[in-house]
């Protein structure tokens, strides 16, 4: 049950696989999912970012959230000298001090997937790539289908793809559900994160039905926002999508990951995210297999904490580089 202090709502009983043929049926599915508590989702959320971290842990927690990266540059004047250098920033956030870990991933538009594969050489970090007219999503799905096809062939690792918010807003959901299944077999093996732009589906209840349908849909990540649309990544958005994955688990076995992005740019809200995702999935989700940050700007507070704690002073504003 909800109530007005944790919103715990959990979806409970036998799971019966809705029938995903039908729209009609899609859609008894979606609304018969519990409701959103609002007051009470945004209270956890507002609790859980008050917790204190130690400076051990907070050690910890700066390399475990540099290690959750998703390292991004998604503007129409990216040039191929930009991904070079964002790839060997990824490979050595910290030029002075190796001990730094590297970054998850390094997401670029499609285009840049080859030149992406060639900076990183064999390092162990994946390219991501943006797809299906990222960020509107308003192309046809042949279109979308060869936006993605086109990123795998060039060697993306994985695939950010957006949902058609459009089809959302008009019930469309067995057209949302099925263009998410025919990107998924277009992968191939590339994990596949799907967008649901949180800014643009309005209300709690709306995140957690789309949360549920991407995840039915094959989706080995759910994925807050573009980075484009305000408001973006929030902590109650976001807990309620670790909460969707919580269940999601819990009534069919399957994990999935969850990437929180766009907005989030200093070690202080980081830690909060890592927070929500200790308290609500545990141990086992706080690895950047199945959580990760998209950011940009993120990186460089990270760093320039981390050399706080290891130092005791800040360092000058050269410290780290400006992406």
């Amino acid at each position: 049950m909800s109530t007005s202090h944790n919103n715990d709502t959990s979806v409970s009983g036998t799971f019966e696989v809705p029938d995903l043929t039908s729209n009609a049926a899609m859609t008894k599915f979606l609304f018969g999912l519990p409701g959103v508590d609002k007051v009470g989702l945004e209270e956890r959320a507002a609790s859980l970012g008050t917790r204190s971290i130690k400076n051990s842990a907070k050690a910890e927690g700066i390399d475990l959230a540099i290690s959750m990266i998703d390292l991004t540059t998604l503007e129409g004047m990216d040039t191929r000298g930009k991904v070079r250098s964002l790839c060997a920033k990824a490979c050595r956030p910290d030029p002075m001090d190796a001990t730094v870990p590297q970054v998850a991933a390094v997401c670029v538009y499609g285009d840049m997937v080859g030149h992406a594969k060639e900076a990183l050489g064999n390092a162990p970090i994946n390219v991501a790539a943006v797809a299906t007219a990222f960020p509107s999503g308003r192309a046809s799905r042949r279109v979308k289908l060869m936006d993605v096809q086109d990123a795998v062939s060039l060697g993306a690792d994985e695939i950010d793809m957006v949902i058609d918010r459009g089809a959302w807003h008009e019930g469309r959901y067995l057209d949302v559900f099925e263009e998410i299944v025919a990107v998924k077999e277009v992968c191939g093996d590339a994990h596949l994160k799907v967008i649901l732009e949180t800014g643009e589906l309005k209300t709690y209840d709306n995140v957690r039905r789309a949360s549920w349908l991407a995840m039915l849909a094959g989706a080995d990540f759910i994925k807050t926002s573009t980075g484009k649309i305000a408001p973006a990544a929030t902590p109650a958005v976001t807990l309620l999508m670790l909460q969707a994955v919580r269940d999601f688990h819990r009534q069919t076995g399957t994990v999935i990951g969850m990437k929180p992005a766009g907005g989030i740019r200093t070690t202080k809200d980081a830690m909060k995210y890592l927070v929500l995702v200790k308290e609500t999935l545990g141990d086992r989700w706080l690895t950047p297999d199945l959580f990760r940050f998209g950011a940009s700007s993120l990186l460089n507070d990270l760093l320039m904490q981390r050399q706080k704690l290891s130092t005791g002073a800040y360092s000058g504003p050269d410290y780290v580089t400006v992406d």
